[in-house]
């Protein structure tokens, strides 16, 4: 790919992240779930906004899988055993700037799945 083309995607996902951020807010009781999508892995978390502290944590790279949708379930129900864990069992879903498509989508139905509403 460009230079230039890579560098305006990235603009783009830096937007449209800043824009999603600015109306959502994660509690102690109703932590942000993120997510983040790298061409290799996936890897999300529950936050605490108020604090700035991860409550509990899932990395596809850990478990040993790649960035597909399959993965993806694998993950959300990772995170959904540790939030249960932590007895969080509601969240607020932050896309962190991908489009709600794919392998975003599958991990955000897969977490409803597992428990947590989302």
């Amino acid at each position: 790919m460009n230079r230039t083309l890579i560098m305006k995607k990235n603009l783009q996902r830096a937007k449209r992240k800043a824009r999603v951020r600015g109306k959502i807010f994660g509690t102690a009781e109703k932590p942000r779930v993120t997510i983040f999508r790298s061409n290799k892995h996936i890897y999300a978390q529950a936050i605490d906004d108020t604090q700035g502290v991860t409550l509990a944590a899932a990395d596809g790279r850990k478990m040993g899988l790649n960035a597909n949708k399959e993965a993806a379930g694998k993950v959300a129900a990772a995170l959904a055993e540790a939030m249960k864990a932590k007895g969080l069992e509601t969240a607020v879903f932050d896309r962190n700037g991908y489009i709600y498509h794919g392998v975003v989508a599958a991990f955000a139905e897969a977490l409803r799945e597992n428990g947590i509403k989302v």
